[in-house]
């Protein structure tokens, strides 16, 4: 089957580098003569017949910029097999001969199930999570942690400054990942990841100690999805006398935003070049990936069905710098 126009969309949550991977698409299509449509709004867009066509000058400009200008958006309607059909359906109106789906674990469970209808599909891991199989990192994952990092760095001088303990929470699901790296790169005192069982005198018994060594601080990384978020814990830790003041910080949605780093700018263009030369050579049902410092392709089928969780050897690292 010879391709002659291709459809690119953001899909789930947006990520910093989203933009520097639409852009590589693009041009990456039209330098091999192919056309491009962008969806907007993800799945829901597709649905819907929301698409227009991208040119190189249209991608100019936008690799430094956070966000999607693709937009993105959830679809209930997608989950059905009546709206997969009506997506396929509104592909073939608009002369689609295949899809680039770039976005996490949920967009490319999506991406497979176009597969399943016959559409040729590549997938392209973006997430801040970190927990898509088959791929080192996803597109956006360094830009977060340079975010929480320099959260972290000025929330240490005011707390310096007040002698006081922050439980500092970041997002990451049910993976963690930034969480553990964010704790090991900030000089934290302790993390607190999902699956981990937590006990609140032990929290306590760190930042006592941290206390009684002399320190002026202590900060404590929470992943939101453990045991205790930050609230929770700082509640917990509310009739228990620790020496310092505690003092909450929920990061939020301020971790998706910004301009994408240089990591960032690079590796979605990687995968996005990456995505269009596989699809054109007849490649489908699969997702780019970073494997060490090369660019493989995974099995769609092995990356819905597995989930990318913390590695223990950062944690062995972590109760020794700490």
């Amino acid at each position: 089957m010879t391709i002659k126009r291709i459809g690119v969309m953001t899909s789930g949550g947006d990520a910093p580098g989203m933009n520097a991977c639409v852009r590589a698409v693009v041009r990456t299509a039209a330098y091999n003569g192919v056309e491009v449509l962008g969806i907007i709004q993800g799945y829901e867009g597709l649905i819907h017949g929301e698409v227009k066509e991208l040119t190189t000058r249209d991608v100019g400009g936008i690799i430094q910029r956070g966000g999607t200008i693709l937009q993105t958006a959830r679809s209930q309607q997608f989950r059905t097999k009546q709206g997969q059909r009506e997506a396929v359906r509104e592909m073939n109106e608009n002369g689609m001969d295949g899809i680039i789906v770039i976005g996490g674990d949920g967009s490319l469970k999506g991406a497979r199930a176009l597969a399943e209808l016959g559409v040729p599909v590549m997938g392209v891991p973006a997430s801040i999570d970190n927990d898509i199989f088959g791929s080192d990192m996803s597109i956006g994952v360094d830009t977060a942690l340079n975010t929480i990092i320099d959260a972290i760095d000025k929330l240490r001088d005011t707390a310096s400054s007040h002698n006081r303990a922050f439980i500092v929470e970041t997002m990451g699901r049910d993976c963690g990942y930034l969480a553990q790296i964010s704790g090991i790169i900030s000089g934290a005192e302790m993390v607190l990841l999902p699956g981990a069982e937590i006990n609140v005198e032990s929290v306590a018994k760190v930042i006592e100690d941290s206390y009684m060594k002399g320190k002026n601080h202590a900060i404590i990384v929470v992943a939101e999805g453990a045991q205790y978020n930050a609230t929770q814990l700082s509640q917990e830790l509310k009739d228990l006398d620790v020496g310092f003041h505690t003092r909450v910080t929920i990061l939020g949605h301020i971790q998706r935003g910004g301009g994408p780093t240089a990591f960032d700018r690079l590796l979605g263009t990687r995968l996005g070049i990456k995505s269009v030369e596989a699809l054109l050579g007849g490649t489908t049902d699969m997702m780019v990936g970073l494997q060490g410092n090369k660019i493989a392709l995974v099995p769609l089928t092995e990356v819905v069905s597995h989930t990318r969780n913390v590695a223990d050897d950062y944690m062995e690292l972590f109760k020794r710098v700490s």
